[in-house]
């Protein structure tokens, strides 16, 4: 197979006002929400990192400011950790900002996800990148967006993460139509529908929040109306390369079966916390025990 042009660049969506998880998220992103003892954003930059994607570009609204400040030095809070001799801290600080070349841009009017990755249009030019969404935690012992990258390169085109997911739970996602290859894990995808009904899905494939995209996107993505909600889909303009190769390349999907938390939904960012916290070795064994004795006493 060709190989193509090695990726360096991610761009990572965080413009949404999650009115979810109101009213934490009144004065705070809901990026910064902690998982365990570390802000949600900060796990997804720490994936893009481990695939070879040091330059990370965030999308970015107002009152994000906070999401700069956790990746940017803070030279007070790192010399009293040094004066106190609190080298454990002083290392767990600095290591949010030593993790990537971050940069940041503002949305402005919040028109859709499509509109959020052609922010990134100037940014990225005319490399083929990947987009991260915030609410899908990989966990690292599972390295999706690394085998997207490296089908990427392998076959060109964009390349999506799909999960198969049940038929009553496909109207929460985008769909995709797809054909074997001759990769276990990798799908031909000629067809996308976003959000359908189960009645008129074409597949239980859901797309989840990865993204390997050709730079051809960007063009589709200035001509492409506004579809459901008034927002400007990701999902159509990826149906349009799907459907013509001639423009972009093809589409292929990765099929993931590994562990994904989403920290988008209040009950799933509490199972994801709970979950995180009992593999801790240094949280895990007391919190089990706590735990277990927690639901035997509810049983």
């Amino acid at each position: 197979m060709t190989q193509h042009p090695r990726i360096t660049k991610a761009v990572i969506p965080a413009a949404g006002l999650g009115t979810r998880f109101l009213p934490a998220t009144k004065a705070t992103p809901k990026e910064m929400l902690p998982v365990v003892d570390k802000p949600a954003i900060q796990y997804v930059v720490e994936e893009a990192v481990s695939a070879g994607l040091d330059d990370v570009l965030m999308i970015t609204g107002r009152n994000k400011r906070p999401l700069e400040d956790h990746f940017d030095r803070n030279y007070e809070l790192e010399s009293a950790l040094q004066k106190k001799g609190d080298a454990g801290r002083l290392a767990k600080v600095q290591e949010s900002s030593d993790l990537a070349t971050m940069h940041y841009v503002r949305q402005g009017d919040p028109r859709g996800l499509g509109h959020a990755v052609l922010c990134a249009a100037p940014h990225v030019g005319h490399e083929p990148f990947a987009v991260l969404l915030g609410d899908d935690l990989i966990d690292p012992r599972d390295p999706l967006l690394a085998r997207m990258v490296e089908v990427q390169e392998q076959r060109g085109g964009s390349v999506i993460a799909l999960m198969e997911v049940s038929p009553e739970q496909i109207h929460l996602y985008g769909c995709a139509a797809v054909d074997p290859t001759e990769d276990g894990d990798v799908v031909k995808v000629h067809d996308l529908v976003e959000k359908p009904a189960a009645t008129d899905a074409p597949s239980n494939y859901a797309i989840i929040g990865r993204y390997v995209l050709d730079p051809h996107i960007f063009d589709i993505l200035r001509k492409t109306e506004p579809g459901r909600g008034g927002e400007i889909q990701l999902t159509d303009a990826l149906q349009q390369l799907a459907a013509d190769e001639k423009v972009g390349g093809p589409v292929h999907g990765v099929v993931f079966k590994g562990r994904r938390y989403d920290t988008g939904d209040r009950g799933d960012y509490l199972r994801a916390i709970v979950r995180l916290a009992c593999e801790r070795e240094d949280l895990g064994p007391d919190f089990r025990t706590w735990l277990r004795s927690y639901v035997a006493e509810e049983m």
